[in-house]
């Protein structure tokens, strides 16, 4: 199973101090917590994209390239990319290159974002958010997959003989997520492709994940893909961590109460209960995570948030030190001892696709088990 660390690269006042952080100190703080992440034995970096104050993130692969040429294990992620907005054409592009650079140390995180005055930014509607995850998605896999790509789609202009470069390392595109938190038809957009599905759960509360993620695994298996406790699940989470429940809360509290984005609603216990964030001990954390795989199923990739509300930079990596150190190893033992044989403990990676040989699924355009005219799954994988 994999274990890793995300951020969102929100630039937010530390209550405790006034401190505003700027850009600059936020962009060098993000390239500490990666390289953290690989000294204390951490399996991703995963980063956001965003094109808006309060968040830096703008430019996923420029932060990825730079941790790649100082990191050796990571996988480098994002978390995610905003398959809406950007050209599929430029997301082929620069992704196959930093999967070349980094040795194919690369997975991808699709979404919509959560911000609605992005789409007009880039000439996108957001009425039209769903399509455009679809339509962009399938070009993309077919950029990924053919050396010729001729296409004439709804919302961009038509390719006549396009190759795109460079073309994937070995052959082999990036694995693929699919992220979102509310939208029953990015499941099935994951399940259709065989793809993996990740819920960013840090504000659901379980019987909502559990529908989401049953959804997929339930589609996944209809498509042909495996069994439904064989689907490739991640899921998200946020700690902070101290000896005591009560020296945890009370440092963490502060930060809480005034994060921009779950501030100055439901207390810190409440929202405790309702999401799985978990402020505690290690032993508490511990305990909380292995949990979600009783309403999740057993899954392959857990990420946590650490570096959000502010939290200065040196309590970011004193919480990466626990979680590497003292939190990530029980839960490996624990997960796997629970996980039955035949469900796959790692999502895909460069090197197990590799080994899979060119009749892999995921090197396929749409995946040959899949009958559209059966399963009415082309209104969501097909077009033209």
């Amino acid at each position: 199973m994999q274990f890793g660390i995300f951020t969102i690269g929100d630039v937010t006042r530390d209550p405790t101090t006034g401190q505003v952080p700027t850009e600059h100190d936020r962009i060098v703080a993000m390239t500490k917590i990666a390289l953290k992440a690989e000294e204390v034995g951490l399996d991703v970096f995963a980063t956001g994209e965003h094109h808006n104050p309060p968040f830096v993130p703008s430019s996923p692969t420029t932060m990825l390239g730079w941790v790649a040429a100082r990191t050796e294990n990571l996988v480098l992620s994002t978390a995610t990319t905003l398959i809406t907005t950007n050209d599929p054409v430029k997301i082929a592009e620069d992704y196959a290159m930093l999967q070349h650079l980094s040795g194919g140390r690369v997975d991808l995180m699709m979404g919509r974002g959560n911000t609605g005055p992005v789409y007009p930014w880039f000439g996108k509607d957001i009425r039209q958010g769903i399509p455009l995850a679809i339509e962009n998605y399938h070009l993309l896999r077919r950029l990924w997959r053919e050396k010729v790509v001729d296409w004439d789609g709804k919302f961009r202009t038509p390719l006549h003989g396009y190759t795109s470069t460079p073309m994937p390392l070995d052959g082999i595109p990036p694995f693929v997520w699919h992220g979102s938190i509310r939208s029953p038809e990015i499941a099935e957009q994951a399940a259709f492709y065989g793809d993996g599905f990740f819920h960013n759960n840090i504000f659901w509360n379980r019987e909502y994940i559990q529908q989401m993620i049953s959804l997929y695994r339930t589609r996944f298996e209809q498509y042909g893909h495996g069994a439904a406790e064989q689907a490739i699940v991640g899921l998200g989470g946020q700690v902070f961590m101290a000896d005591t429940e009560a020296e945890a809360k009370s440092r963490f509290r502060p930060y809480f109460d005034n994060a921009p984005v779950y501030g100055h609603g439901p207390s810190l216990e409440e929202f405790g209960t309702m999401t799985p964030l978990t402020v505690g001990t290690p032993e508490q954390v511990i305990e909380r995570t292995l949990g979600f795989a009783d309403y999740a199923g057993d899954y392959q990739r857990q990420l946590f948030l650490m570096d959000h509300a502010g939290l200065p930079l040196d309590v970011v990596l004193e919480q990466i030190e626990i979680l590497g150190r003292e939190v990530v190893p029980v839960l490996r033992t624990e997960f796997e001892r629970r996980r039955p044989a035949h469900v796959p403990s790692d999502p895909p990676t460069h090197a197990s696709l590799l080994a899979a040989g060119p009749d892999s699924p995921h090197r396929l355009v749409v995946p040959a088990t899949i009958d559209t005219e059966t399963t009415g799954a082309s209104t969501t994988g097909a077009s033209k």
